[in-house]
């Protein structure tokens, strides 16, 4: 056969699998919009206008799942970003703030990302309202935070909760305690989204519901959603015609995202005139940070890229600290009228997360999420400004709970700042065991919450309790071996200590 033969043939076969593979998107696509349309069918007149966007919302997010494949990113396109284009805090501090700070502050509304639910901490309800500090949870603390710029500033800055189906009912309950603080509270659902059968990839709810055995059959997509759901619930508008700019976007147990002033004057006022539609706080990564996302430069726009993004043969160059220096805090501040303009014109791009689960039951499914972040290659002028680590400070486990339940941390009208006590501004790495996942757990084996001003390192793992008034500094890591139990004695100093099965204590 001649060689142009073997091209022609080998191009004939190709497109016939491009073809092939074109005919099976179209018959998915097909047969999930069937499915989608019974399940519609089973709506109640009252739930029939957001469940029709709900659907429709999915089934753009499935088009374009069937439509990608591979890793999102071609890895020889990224580059580090441009100096200009990442600016340290320190810069934008520098600047200062003008006498007007109140009008400025009367431009900015907080979000908050109310979505998720307190299970992997081993509570039932929304994570927000799970105690961290002398008993305020973390929406108390937000509310605070807020009521006191309101107050100090004579603003209005309100705070807006993106909750989700699981959140919404228990969250709406317990904000009437709040009708009396100086702060106007909105809430907005994000969807409610069909998981879909991994091998099927239909959806595996029958109906509308999902209350009872029916709660498995839906999710909240990520925060990506955020865009959507604030536009179609009217919000958005409303807020525009008040008057107001800018959205200060973060989860709600990332305790160090608080409202600054410096950064808001920086967006309000810019020193070159021209406002940017997109900022993005980061960090510098530290090991315990090697997942996070992380902002490159990609065809010529900042873009965020995830470790899901990233092909196999890249993952640990992703991981590296030294190439890529900083991640993304998900603190965001996006302007109104930038939403608003892109949501209109459907044009704001986020790649897909692919989140495979197994269900009780072991049937395995898929969930088509985005992230916030995502989006801000779609936006235009957009920066990102590198923060003090102080800024992030998220409690997702009992060992983030146990660092700011501690006196590492002073409490001041909402916000956690760490305390003038400590030498060194870095926060001690903390890995407590299985036996103290859930708050419950973690509160029953600490009498009271231990001295930690100087401690570096701390390792628990095991049937350990604490006693009243233990200190712990250095770096101490206590181990009880399977059925043995430890306890640590009210009043003990550990420093530099190794305790392990038997109680011995040794010098580290």
């Amino acid at each position: 056969m001649s060689a142009f033969a073997k091209d022609f043939s080998k191009a004939m076969s190709q497109a016939g699998t491009s073809q092939f593979q074109e005919v099976i998107r179209q018959e998915l696509e097909y047969s999930m919009k069937v499915e989608l349309d019974k399940i519609l069918a089973t709506a109640p007149s009252s739930e029939l206008e957001h469940t029709k966007n709900d659907l429709e919302g999915f089934k753009k997010l499935f088009h374009r799942f069937l439509q990608e494949k591979g890793p999102s990113v071609d890895w020889g396109k990224i580059q580090r970003p441009p100096e200009d284009s990442i600016q340290p805090y320190e810069k934008i501090k520098a600047r200062g703030l003008p006498d007007n700070i109140a009008s400025v502050l009367n431009k900015l509304v907080v979000v908050k990302l109310n979505g998720g639910l307190g299970t992997s901490m081993g509570c039932k309800g929304p994570k927000s309202l799970i105690g961290v500090r002398n008993e305020n949870t973390f929406l108390d603390l937000t509310v605070q935070q807020i009521e006191h710029l309101n107050k100090s500033y004579n603003t209005d800055v309100p705070l807006v909760l993106m909750n989700s189906f699981n959140t919404d009912d228990d969250t709406k309950k317990i904000l009437q305690k709040y009708s009396h603080s100086r702060v106007k509270i909105y809430t907005f659902n994000q969807s409610r989204y069909p998981r879909i059968n991994k091998e099927t990839l239909l959806p595996i709810a029958k109906d509308v519901s999902y209350s009872g055995e029916n709660t498995e059959c839906w999710y909240p997509p990520g925060h990506g959603d955020i865009y959507a759901s604030f536009y179609n619930s009217g919000l958005l508008d409303n807020l525009i015609a008040e008057g107001k700019e800018y959205i200060f976007v973060s989860n709600i147990d990332n305790l160090g995202a608080t409202v600054d002033l410096y950064i808001l004057n920086h967006l309000m006022n810019p020193p070159n005139g021209k406002r940017c539609e997109f900022v993005m706080e980061v960090t510098n990564k530290t090991r315990a940070d090697v997942k996070g996302g992380t902002l490159t430069q990609y065809e010529n726009k900042l873009r965020l890229v995830e470790i899901a993004q990233v092909p196999k043969a890249h993952v640990d160059e992703f991981k590296s600290v030294s190439k890529f220096k900083i991640f993304n805090t998900n603190n965001l501040w996006i302007a109104l009228s930038a939403i608003k303009r892109l949501q209109e014109k459907n044009a704001i791009d986020m790649e897909i997360i692919v989140n495979p689960k197994t269900l009780d039951g072991g049937l395995n499914i898929i969930q088509l999420e985005t992230a916030v972040g995502a989006a801000i290659k779609s936006f235009e002028n957009s920066l990102g400004i590198n923060v003090p680590r102080s800024r992030f400070l998220p409690v997702k486990t009992t060992s983030d709970l146990l660092l700011v339940m501690s006196n590492l941390y002073s409490l001041n009208a909402g916000s956690l700042t760490m305390s003038e006590k400590r030498e060194f501004p870095t926060v001690p790495l903390v890995k407590l065991g299985s036996s103290f996942t859930k708050v419950q757990d973690y509160l029953r084996r600490f009498e009271s919450i231990p001295d930690m001003l100087e401690l570096d390192h701390l390792t628990v793992s095991g049937d350990v309790t604490f006693g009243k008034n233990v200190s712990l500094k250095g770096t101490v890591i206590i181990i009880a071996n399977h059925g043995d139990r430890i306890d640590i004695p009210a009043g003990a100093l550990l420093e530099n200590k190794i305790v392990s099965g038997n109680l011995r204590i040794l010098d580290h």
